[in-house]
């Protein structure tokens, strides 16, 4: 591997950062690479579009009248901005439960006028603010309508993460016996795939049609649907997942995850695309997955200028002056 992410201060190199990058098929097929594309990684919170299925699989979305902007919500990393806190909280009194049944733990939102606004009316951050509390109201919803343990909906042996344990083995095709498992930032189990499995499920996730259960796959066409028709509770104010959405206008799905990782499904013809930066870093994960767009001749320069931050990403001083740009270098391997 060369350079493949530049960091540059004016005209000159200063940092680097390396990626792995899969490209594949909905029938599996590996079709360019760049790195490793076969790299055990955590997709971390790409895979919360495959958490979400059991929302609509056991009925509990039709229980409780989720609409597509909530199933959005359940696979997103919000930035805790209003739009999300309030809709996080309707899922819960639906499911008649409190904020409190919450297990995401908390931190400072992404939303800064939101924490601004919380420090400034003496109010401590609560569960509500954190970027999984859609994810994790969609696990708990789940367990009241099946009935199940809400205390320990977190747990591995839970049937909340059993059910989705099972759907990531099945969508990105890849053995349950040959998963390795962790703890997520959120307290809920994380899953060690092959970056080639996760681009495998998002180009399913892409295109679901070749998938042989109707159910699983008008599961995966749906959340497909809510994340692209309702980016903005997805992820937020100028967030990579929203931004490139919206430019794509229903044609790409993404979902950006810790640790340097992004999935994009390009709907239209069913590629699913995982990135993964060597060194974790987010701000090398953006600019290297615009580049496979590029270079996979997905989308027009009129979407390409909507997105320029993210093709170079500006590096900006105290002063909010751009001194410098982050830049990708790197071509992909058709793999024949």
């Amino acid at each position: 591997m060369t350079n493949a992410i530049g960091v540059y201060r004016g005209d000159y190199l200063e940092s680097t950062h390396e990626v792995h990058i899969a490209v594949v098929d909905q029938t599996g097929k590996l079709l360019y690479a760049y790195g490793d594309p076969y790299r055990p990684t955590f997709p971390r919170s790409s895979m919360k579009p495959f958490q979400a299925v059991p929302i609509l699989e056991t009925g509990t979305a039709a229980a409780f009248d989720f609409s597509l902007s909530d199933l959005a919500l359940s696979c997103s990393s919000h930035s805790g901005e209003p739009v999300h806190r309030s809709a996080v909280l309707d899922i819960l009194r639906r499911a008649k439960l409190k904020e409190e049944a919450l297990q995401c733990g908390t931190h400072v939102p992404r939303d800064k006028e939101s924490y601004v606004e919380l420090i400034r009316e003496g109010r401590e951050l609560t569960p509500v603010y954190s970027n999984c509390s859609g994810k994790h109201a969609g696990m708990l919803s789940t367990a009241v309508h099946m009935k199940e343990d809400i205390d320990t909906y977190r747990e591995a042996q839970h049937p909340v993460q059993q059910r989705i344990l099972e759907v990531l083995s099945d969508v990105c095709s890849f053995p349950v016996s040959e998963i390795a498992f962790s703890v997520d930032g959120c307290g809920v189990p994380v899953h060690r795939i092959p970056l080639f499995r996760a681009a495998f499920g998002y180009a399913r996730l892409a295109s679901p049609d070749a998938i042989a259960d109707p159910q699983r796959a008008g599961a995966l066409r749906t959340i497909c649907q809510a994340m692209t028709r309702h980016p903005e509770m997805v992820a937020g104010k100028n967030r990579f997942d929203t931004d490139v959405m919206r430019a794509f206008q229903g044609g790409v799905v993404s979902k950006t995850g810790a640790e340097g990782v992004q999935c994009l499904g390009i709907v239209n013809s069913g590629i699913g695309i995982a990135v993964k930066t060597e060194d974790g870093t987010a701000r090398a994960a953006s600019v290297a997955a615009m580049e496979v767009l590029k270079q996979l001749g997905i989308g027009d320069e009129g979407i390409y200028q909507q997105l320029e931050t993210y093709i170079h990403t500006p590096v900006t001083n105290a002063h909010k002056e751009q001194i410098g740009v982050i830049k990708a270098d790197f071509t992909l391997d058709r793999i024949h």
